[in-house]
Parts: C-alpha cells; sequence; structure tokens
C-alpha cells in the first residue's frame, strides 16, 4: 500500500501511513525516539511540546510554533516539521547561547519549546525583533523554576548577537540555522497533494483544529476513524464578496486576527485575540470548531454573536445560511442536520460602522477559559443616541447568549450612565448562570453587570466613567 502521510521532519524525508489521528507529540517521542520534544501538560497550556510547522505559501515556507499534543499527525502531509533536533548546529544557536549565558535555563524541561518558539521568531523576515514579539512568541511557554525575568535578559542579549538578521536566509547566512532550510521550498514543491480517504465524513470524527477534542479524548482519537479536514485547505481564507466578509470555517484564531480586511471591521482585533489563547493554539484553533463545540463561554463565538454573524451548513451540494444567533438550541445542541460541516462565516460588512468591544474575565488574565466574557456593538448617531445595539454574554447561560431584549432595549436610547443601569436590569433578566468551578452565579452576575459598564466606559470616555456607577468620591 502506498504511504498515504508524505512530509519532511527536520532535514529527513518521511513517508508512512501513521493512524492519522495519532498525536505529533506521540509520533515524535515514541516513534521516531526525538524526545527532546518534552510532554508536560498534554493539554496545550505549558508549550514544553512546541514544534514548528512550515508550509508552502507562494515561493515561500512559512513557519508557525504550534504545541504538538494537540496536533494529528494526519495533517503533516506536505509540510515541515521542525523539533528542537532539527535546529542542531556543532555550536550553540544565538537562541541557545543567549539563554545559557542569561541563565535562563534552570531543570530545562521546558527550555526546547522555548528555544524552538524563538527559533521561530527569528525565522520571520516581517518581524524585527521587539521586546513585544518576544513576549508574544513565549506566551504559550510556563517556565516553573526559572521565572521569566532571566528569559527578559535574554531577549536584549539576543537582540545584540542577532540584530537586524532575521529570516530564513539571513539566519543560515550567518551561521544560526542549518542551511538544510534553504531547500525546504523546493522540497515541499515535490510533494504531491493529499490522497482522500474513502468512506463518507458523517461516519468519521471529524477533526479541525483539535485544540479541544484532544484534551477531552485524546486518548481514544489515535485509534478512531478520524476526518482532517485541515488536510484540504479549500475551506480556509477570507475575503470580501459583496456585503459581507467571507471567512473560512478552517480559518485559525490567529490568522482572523491579523488580516487586513478584519481589523478594518474590527481594529482592536489582535488585542482581544491575545485575551483567546496563546500563540501556539491560535495557530491551530479555527474559528469554525469554536463554532460547533457550542461552549456556552467560546471567546470566537461571543465576538461573532455582537458582530451579526452568518453561517454556512453544508453536506454535499446543498447548503443553509443560519444566522449564528439562531445555531444553539440548547447546550451542546445545534441546528445541525447529520453530515452537514460547518464551511463559512459571514460578516456583514456594515459592522464596519459601529464602535465594537470584546471583555473576558478568567482566573488568569490570559490563557485562561473565561469565567464571563462578553461582546457589544453600537452606532450612535450624532445626537449620541444609539440607532444599532448588539450585546452578547458567555458564561451566563447553557449556550453562547446574544441578549435580544437587551439589545433591543438600548436601540434609541441616549449613551448614558441612565441607559447602560437600564441595560444592565435588561440583561439580569436574560441570564441565567449557575455555580460551578469558574464562580458562583451571583458572582457571574456581577461579572456581567461589570463587563457592560466596561463596554460602555472603554467606548465612550467622554461621557461616562467608572465613578458614574460607583460612589467614587
Amino acid at each position: 500500500m502506498s504511504a498515504q502521510l508524505h512530509f519532511w521532519l527536520n532535514n529527513e524525508e518521511i513517508r508512512c501511513n501513521e493512524p492519522p489521528g495519532l498525536l505529533v507529540l506521540d509520533y515524535l517521542r515514541k516513534k521516531q525516539r526525538l524526545v527532546g520534544t518534552k510532554e508536560g501538560c498534554k493539554e496545550g497550556d505549558c508549550g514544553a511540546c512546541t514544534v514548528l510547522v512550515g508550509e508552502l505559501q507562494g515561493d515561500d515556507v512559512v513557519y508557525r510554533p504550534v504545541t504538538s499534543c494537540l496536533m494529528p499527525v494526519g495533517e503533516l502531509h506536505g509540510k515541515h516539521l521542525v523539533t528542537i533536533e532539527g535546529l542542531n548546529l556543532p555550536y550553540l544557536n544565538p537562541v541557545q547561547k543567549a539563554i545559557v549565558e542569561e541563565g535562563a535555563t534552570q531543570c530545562g524541561f521546558c527550555t526546547p519549546g522555548i528555544v524552538v518558539s524563538l527559533t521561530g521568531y527569528l525565522m520571520q523576515t516581517d518581524q524585527p525583533i521587539t521586546a513585544d514579539g518576544v513576549k508574544r512568541w513565549l506566551s504559550g511557554h510556563l517556565c516553573r523554576c526559572t521565572g521569566y525575568r532571566s528569559l527578559k535578559d535574554a531577549y536584549l542579549h539576543l537582540k545584540k548577537i542577532v540584530g537586524e538578521h532575521t529570516g530564513v536566509e539571513e539566519l543560515v547566512k550567518h551561521g544560526w540555522l542549518p542551511a538544510y532550510f534553504l531547500e525546504m521550498p523546493e522540497r515541499l514543491r515535490r510533494i504531491p497533494p493529499p490522497v482522500s480517504r474513502d468512506g463518507r465524513s458523517e461516519e468519521r470524527l471529524i477533526i479541525a483544529g483539535g485544540t479541544d477534542i484532544y484534551v477531552q479524548r485524546g486518548e481514544m482519537l489515535p485509534e478512531a476513524s478520524v476526518h482532517i479536514l485541515n488536510r484540504y485547505p479549500r475551506m480556509k481564507g477570507i475575503r470580501r464578496a459583496g456585503r459581507f466578509l467571507r471567512i473560512g470555517a478552517l480559518t485559525t484564531f490567529e490568522e482572523l486576527g491579523n488580516h487586513p480586511e478584519v481589523q478594518k471591521l474590527v481594529p482592536r482585533i489582535q488585542e482581544y485575540m491575545f485575551l483567546v489563547a496563546s500563540l501556539q493554539i491560535r495557530n491551530r484553533a479555527t474559528i469554525g470548531g469554536n463554532i460547533i463545540n457550542a461552549s456556552p463561554i467560546a471567546d470566537g463565538v461571543i465576538l461573532l454573536l455582537a458582530l451579526d454573524a452568518e453561517v454556512v451548513m453544508q453536506k454535499g451540494r446543498q447548503q443553509r445560511v443560519i444566522p449564528l444567533r439562531k445555531l444553539y438550541r440548547g447546550y451542546k445542541q445545534l441546528d445541525k442536520q447529520p453530515g452537514e460541516i460547518l464551511t463559512e462565516v459571514r460578516l456583514p460588512l456594515s459592522v464596519g460602522k459601529c464602535q465594537i468591544h470584546f471583555e473576558k474575565v478568567s482566573k488568569r488574565r490570559t490563557l485562561d477559559i473565561a469565567s464571563v466574557n462578553s461582546a457589544i456593538r453600537l452606532r450612535c448617531d450624532a445626537a449620541g443616541i444609539i440607532r444599532e445595539a448588539a450585546l452578547a454574554v458567555g458564561g451566563v447561560a447553557p449556550i453562547p447568549l446574544y441578549l435580544e431584549k437587551t439589545s433591543r432595549f438600548l436601540v434609541g436610547r441616549p449613551c448614558t450612565p441612565e441607559t447602560v443601569e437600564g441595560a444592565i436590569e435588561q440583561a439580569m433578566e436574560e441570564i441565567s448562570p449557575i455555580s460551578d468551578i469558574r464562580g458562583s452565579a451571583d458572582y457571574k452576575r456581577l461579572l456581567t453587570r461589570q463587563l457592560i459598564i466596561a463596554h460602555f466606559t472603554e467606548l465612550f470616555p467622554e461621557k461616562m466613567q467608572v465613578r458614574d456607577y460607583y460612589a467614587i468620591p
């Protein structure tokens, strides 16, 4: 039987028939005996298992950091998988040198993943080395013993060594990256497209980014019959068409936040995406998966509800377009027919005329599941009267909740503290939080109030301030 998978692992060409649902982490450690990639949490939180995945885009290979504990082997076809071993030189590269000389490693368990991420950062030609850039690329790494101050010092050391010499060609030229990286574009071009497997997709378990299903059901997936959507990228991409911005369901959160058309509609989208997850997870998690997973506190869904999104459900050649707010029927229950796949999300371009704000409260400011999250879209006229309003809240009902009555209440009213208090009263009638591990029902009601206030004080600081709602002298 011909090999189903064909990819490059470091400097080695791989053809194999591994189960497509097998985790990349397990494949590396158990099949290839490349144990530099560490197994930590196996939930995508710690970053110890970080690898780089290179994908051909035009004439170049673009490398992105991902957690190998949440990525199936079946998605590697046509790609370049880079582990810490694949970065080895006869001497320390600039990242390793900076970490060693600044004492930024102690037990060393997290260090391989950190080296991989920072090297991936240096490989980006469009990103000069900055403190914010290092913070962004290290956001998905936990270091329990050394702490982060020495990593900040390593950044300063790294900048002195590398200067402006970033990008694969420059790194190879200076002897900081193995020369085989220059051959990867041509090597990947020679790999034929993936072969479609037999069997209807509805009879197999569908995997998109895998960032939730591998946490919940990771042990059974290697032996399961799976359909990996990301092998067939026709559901990726963002484009304007008529009155809508059309977003492929396989578009990742990182792609969403970086796309200029999305940034036109939601100017602070990158800031909001940073609240959602680490860079490694944003490189994997898909918009479609976030919607279909139907979590009541899905960050992406809450924002999309406020943006009046529609979803396209498809089975064969048949399509249905559903307002996102009508998709959810109950806890983990969807208006989805057997065999249907969500293929696209549509945003009306008219939301670009509105003011949009997203807030999230969790035990950690970032990289955590929300206790309560909320998004709002408002358009006011010249007199300060609200003409359009859409408010959504997560974590306060069995479904991601669009506050229909509260949104209607806001329309036609002036943007004042009195209007906000009235909206809060309406919201309290619409939500039905329960007490759970993320907080009591009363706490979630309080958070809902606070987030609604935060929306208005952030969007209209000249009209109202936090002190308008509390007895602050």
